[in-house]
């Protein structure tokens, strides 16, 4: 399974969101899109899905808070103080997912992006 974990700034729009993913490369072959449970019925998260045929994975905030990601002063503390892309990404790929990189950022700043796998072995 591979997953596309998504943190965005309430302005990122659908463009901010493309971006990050585009930055994030390796995204051929994605099985969904991931972010936080508060932010996973965003308009913008809601239509890239749409477009791109995936499915939008809700990640609780308990499980973003568990995750070993890369520190972030940018993202509040109820997202573990870590990179929600990230996060997300490793939480919904399952157990012994891997990141197949560091987040990226779109050009305008308001959206991240990181890509996790689990290949289950």
């Amino acid at each position: 399974m591979k997953v596309a974990g998504l943190g965005f700034r309430a302005q990122a729009s659908v463009a901010s969101l493309r971006s990050a993913l585009q930055a994030a490369g390796n995204s051929t072959g994605l099985s969904a899109l991931a972010t936080a449970e508060d932010k996973a019925h965003a308009p913008a998260l809601l239509q890239l899905a749409k477009e791109l045929g995936l499915p939008v994975i809700a990640v609780p905030l308990t499980a973003l808070q568990q995750q070993t990601a890369t520190a972030s002063p940018y993202v509040p503390a109820r997202y573990g103080s870590h990179s929600l892309a990230e996060a997300a990404a490793l939480a919904a790929a399952g157990p012994g997912a891997r990141l197949l990189a560091a987040r990226a950022v779109s050009a305008d700043s308001l959206a991240t992006a990181a890509i996790a796998e689990n290949t289950g072995l």
